[in-house]
């Protein structure tokens, strides 16, 4: 086949070194940029295979999100905005290891297995964040594409939620939204423009939010939708990619880690602020208080104001209408209990991984999800969306059910229902918080987080580590979940999970417990015992300062 030759030569300008093996991972690949030339050419290869097998638009994001600026990564959107399927993330495994002469066996076999046709016509659609290495990285991708005579569009630079949005809007023929990004941003705008006429009026600094756009694309994008929110909303941005490294000292992963404000911000007491991540699909929020104390609200506390929101909206219209909130095991036991016992709303716990969240949420009418790291977004059902909408319309419904269904409507038109999206969250949370007159103390107020701690332990095989039950119990090395299940009855108030690290031969360790003494002991205990029982590297874990 003529295509295979066209591989062949145009694959020898995109070599792989050899021996270099990379595993596709939660969100792709990431590795050193200098390593992933050839992956991009191939992932350009099995997109255009996934779009003609498909039939429908598939997108390829150049990006490694809150990596060091060095790194990079990619990876595969399917055709709902969602992430590429487990059967095919094993191929992308498969191609991207592939030494140069057996690319095309390894090939021919995804066409066979998945009964390919090709004449077929294919869709790739590309977008990259910032990277110095971005732009070449995205130019192998599309090589890729036109080898098997795929049609590519080159977003360029965009975030990654806005590509997944990009997808959606494409494969639904407009039904969704517009698929540009100023079509992104009318969306977004006009919906958080018809939310915020509800809120009481509100001041100047009552709409002033510092935002840290971790020097990535996420700054760049929130300048851009600036003009489309009409000063609804008065952002304040720092770290926007004019002086420092992107992800250094800042964004939502280093802030969410080090429980610190990030570089060059300059918060009062009480202001408001947020933090991206560098391709802006996490958010996490944060405040000083008067006394200058950094308080963090993550993905649990996001999760928490959302679903009550929603809940609250859906029982003064009227609406019969599940509201459940996915969880890790990470997630801090007090939002559990808040959610379960006062909320009454449902919580289910599912492994870590947006994409296992992501498919757990979907399982309901509403389902929000969020990771603690500030990575999640909400799901309406079909159902969902439709009694929202006829009640909206319902000539015989009162008023005040009727305004309701108009504020879930804008509400499921300002989140962006592909994939966790910074930009889109936050614009929620700044609605929910306008509408209901609330401060960032008073969100924080809703429940104490308790006290955790999270630590990694070296081993020499993280495979030795086997859990069940959403990761919180281990089922190998035999001996430590008795272990662990000892230490925890020593304490109050007390939980702890050990999981293996899906990218690197580590251990993570999760405590939490009355005090931050407490906790701090019995994650130091947790870690000992899974450096003696699961085979440590190194130096024995140190007791905690």
């Amino acid at each position: 086949m003529a295509e295979f030759e066209d591989v062949s030569q145009k694959s020898a300008l995109h070599p792989k070194p050899k021996g270099l093996t990379l595993q596709y991972g939660t969100a792709g690949f990431r590795t050193t940029a200098n390593h992933l030339d050839h992956v991009m050419f191939r992932m350009g290869l099995l997109a255009t295979l996934r779009s003609k097998k498909t039939k429908s638009t598939i997108g390829v994001m150049v990006t490694a999100s809150h990596n060091p600026e060095e790194d990079n990564g990619v990876k595969l959107i399917d055709p709902m905005g969602e992430m590429v399927t487990p059967a095919w993330e094993g191929y992308a495994t498969q191609l991207a290891n592939a030494e140069q002469e057996a690319l095309c066996t390894v090939l021919k076999d995804i066409i066979e297995k998945e009964a390919v046709d090709m004449s077929e016509a294919a869709s790739v659609v590309i977008g990259r964040d910032t990277r110095p290495s971005s732009e070449n990285l995205s130019r192998a991708v599309l090589d890729g594409v036109s080898c098997l005579e795929g049609h590519s569009l080159d977003f360029g630079l965009v975030t990654t939620p806005q590509l997944h949005y990009m997808v959606l809007c494409r494969n639904t023929s407009g039904c969704y939204g517009t698929a540009t990004t100023q079509g992104y941003y009318e969306k977004l705008s006009k919906a958080f423009i018809e939310l915020t006429k509800n809120a009481p009026k509100r001041t100047d600094d009552q709409k002033r939010l510092l935002v840290d756009g971790a020097n990535g694309i996420g700054a760049l994008k929130m300048r851009e939708m600036e003009p489309f929110l009409k000063s609804e909303l008065k952002v304040e941005l720092f770290n926007d990619g004019s002086s420092g490294r992107l992800n250094y000292q800042c964004g939502a992963d280093h802030v969410k880690v080090q429980q610190k404000p990030p570089q060059g911000m300059h918060m009062g007491p009480g202001q408001r602020c947020c933090s991206f991540d560098g391709d802006a699909d996490r958010i996490v929020y944060y405040y000083n208080d008067s006394a200058g104390r950094f308080h963090l609200l993550d993905g649990d506390k996001i999760a928490t104001l959302i679903s009550t929101y929603l809940k609250e909206l859906l029982t003064q219209a009227g609406l019969n209408l599940q509201v459940a909130v996915v969880q890790t095991a990470y997630a801090n036991g007090s939002s559990t209990q808040y959610l379960e016992h006062v909320m009454k709303v449902t919580v289910c716990c599912t492994k870590t991984g947006v994409k296992h969240l992501h498919h757990a949420a979907q399982e309901f009418d509403i389902g929000v999800y969020f990771e603690a790291n500030g990575h999640g977004t909400v799901l309406f059902s079909k159902k969902a969306e439709e009694q929202i909408q006829q009640l909206a319309k319902d000539p015989n419904a009162s008023d005040e059910k009727k305004h309701m269904a108009k504020l879930l409507e804008s509400t499921v038109n300002l989140i962006n229902q592909a994939t966790g999206d910074a930009i889109s969250d936050m614009l929620l949370i700044e609605a929910v918080l306008a509408i209901r007159g609330m401060t960032v103390q008073e969100w924080d107020a809703i429940y104490t987080d308790l006290p955790n701690r999270q630590l990694k332990v070296k081993v020499a095989d993280r495979r030795v580590i086997d859990t069940t039950d959403a990761e919180r119990r281990a089922l190998t090395p035999a001996g430590l979940q008795d272990s662990i299940d000892a230490l925890v009855k020593k304490y109050k108030q007390a939980r702890a999970f050990v999981r293996p690290s899906g990218t690197e031969d580590v251990v993570r360790v999760y405590a939490e417990a009355d005090t931050q003494e407490s906790v701090d002991g019995l994650a130091h205990q947790v870690s000992l015992a899974v450096y003696q029982l699961a085979g440590g590297v190194g130096d024995e874990p140190k007791p905690l300062k």
